[in-house]
């Protein structure tokens, strides 16, 4: 899906554009309907100018293997994007049922039986982590195929490209439209098409706030204006980017906007499959008239239906290119010119540079997807993966953090017992109220107080379903006791049991009193 501009205005664009078409009919005659294209890749490197404006791009619709790749590709990913927070999941009482959830002011993030608390970020470390090496290894292998399959910026400006190809028709049809002065059907198909791009920008920005707040309750309070203006302006903020990007910028985002390009140069190397155009056997290229010899001569006839399938607009017969996103819709095109002509497929296919160098050589060809740098990236995928795997089935549904008192870090009472001052954190990350003891190991004698009560062994605290709570007490050491203290000091430890499962987790500390003169 890909294409390019062909040149001149007014009259005289009328007239080049009536030429090609009459070249094309002589070409049909000469190779069954194969129609010629006299246009240029208006964003190669070598054609394009920062100082000219940007010349729109028609990508003209083919059929095949990659192209139905795709559609697919568009109705998961969009699917995904636009269903997934209609999703209900049962978590139990006093706890969201979407399967999907920011929780912004809960401070959670829900992922159907996962739940993710501040403190445990490094879940969304460790889930980067994974998208990136996953990219990275795809890049090894195949090149850009994630900008070319998957990239909300291709996924989405491949849905306008479709809208517009709808409204207006295919290529030849939009570049006539766009030439002709300005008429009522023209109007009609502008207007239109523009309408479907705002509503599908619209609809984006509206699925993602979704992600955000329970979708059934937004979604009601935004039809009635009901719901939070920080709501209707990020609606705004998404909607008008993905019309900008996904419907005018279009490749000017992968040329100029994404770093992505620049930074693949380092990730694949000469055994990376990339969609490549076979010089070997194309050139010489050139016309060629049914019933004439191949001998002496490529496959390719240069009719540049490589070039009007690439959304690019680039042609991929120029060679590795940083603007080509590898979504081999020109191999769609370039197959069905090859069957037309009855030439074996593949003169544009995915290809690497030590295949085409050993084709010079006469060498026969291979395949290493197992290499240093994709086992490497394999290896780290599963090391991550691992980890967090092993860190989310054992982690516990009680966390427990103690904040020692510093300044003073003791204070010694009248009747000669030394006294520290603790605050204990308790997160209850369950979705029930638990009841929890606290108790003190490592130093014998040890009482606990509060502001209300004294002299405890053990202190009961309540803490609500998915709250944190922090307790405020003191730990006191009678007198008698204060020369068990090692250089005024004791390792010791809290003790916090949940009263109903029996967990019990231990956050260490230190009890301090007077060191010895």
């Amino acid at each position: 899906m890909s294409a390019s501009n062909e040149t001149g205005g007014g009259l005289a664009a009328l007239a080049q554009e009536a030429a090609a078409n009459v070249t094309g009919v002589s070409s049909a005659k000469a190779h069954e309907k194969v129609e010629r294209h006299d246009v240029e890749a208006v964003n190669s490197a070598a054609s394009r100018s920062l100082y000219v404006s940007r010349q729109a791009i028609h990508p003209k619709l083919v059929h095949g293997a990659f192209r139905n790749i795709k559609w697919v590709m568009m109705a998961v990913t969009l699917g995904i994007y636009y269903i997934l927070p209609w999703i209900r999941w049962d978590r139990g009482p006093n706890a969201p049922d979407q399967a999907v959830l920011l929780d912004m002011p809960g401070r959670r993030f829900y992922f159907f039986f996962i739940e993710i608390w501040p403190q445990e970020i490094y879940f969304v470390t460790g889930l980067l982590v994974l998208a990136s090496l996953a990219l990275f290894l795809a890049t090894a292998l195949f090149g850009r195929v994630w900008c070319g399959y998957a990239c909300p910026q291709t996924v989405w400006t491949d849905l306008f490209i479709m809208v517009e190809r709808m409204i207006e028709g295919d290529r030849n049809k939009r570049l006539k439209l766009d030439k002709t002065s300005m008429s009522l059907s023209k109007f009609f198909k502008k207007v239109s098409k523009h309408t479907v791009w705002v509503l599908i920008a619209l609809a984006t920005g509206g699925a993602w706030v979704f992600y955000f707040a329970d979708a059934p309750q937004l979604a009601r309070d935004l039809l009635t204006l009901d719901a939070p203006m920080v709501a209707y302006l990020f609606i705004g903020v998404f909607a008008s980017t993905t019309y900008l990007l996904g419907g005018l910028a279009r490749e000017q985002v992968c040329t100029y906007m994404c770093p992505w390009p620049r930074i693949q140069g380092a990730l694949v190397d000469d055994q990376s499959f990339l969609v490549s155009y076979r010089a070997d056997r194309g050139e010489p290229r050139g016309a060629h008239r049914k019933g004439d010899t191949w001998e002496g001569r490529g496959d390719c006839i240069d009719c540049k239906q490589c070039v009007v399938a690439c959304p690019m607009g680039i042609d991929i017969r120029d060679g590795d290119q940083l603007e080509c996103i590898q979504c081999a819709l020109c191999i769609d095109a370039c197959n069905d010119i090859m069957d037309k002509i009855d030439r074996p497929r593949g003169l544009i296919t995915y290809d690497n540079f030590d295949n085409m160098d050993r084709r010079t050589k006469d060498l026969p060809m291979r395949v290493r997807l197992l290499r240093p740098r994709t086992l490497l990236y394999a290896a780290l995928i599963v090391v991550v993966g691992a980890i967090m795997l092993s860190v989310l089935i054992t982690r516990s549904p009680l966390d427990v953090n103690v904040l020692k008192d510093r300044n003073p870090l003791f204070v010694t009472l009248s009747d000669g017992s030394i006294r520290n001052g603790y605050e204990v954190k308790i997160l209850n990350k369950v979705t029930e109220e638990r009841v929890f003891t606290v108790s003190v190991e490592g130093l014998e004698g040890v009482r606990i107080s509060t502001l209300t009560e004294s002299d405890l062994e053990t202190l009961p605290v309540a803490v609500q379903s998915d709250r944190l709570r922090n307790v405020r007490l003191f730990l006191s050491l009678p007198a008698d006791r204060v020369e068990t203290l090692e250089d005024g000091r004791a390792d010791i430890a809290f003790v916090i049991t949940d009263t109903a499962s029996g967990l019990q987790v231990k956050n260490p500390t230190t009890f301090r009193g007077p060191e010895e003169r």
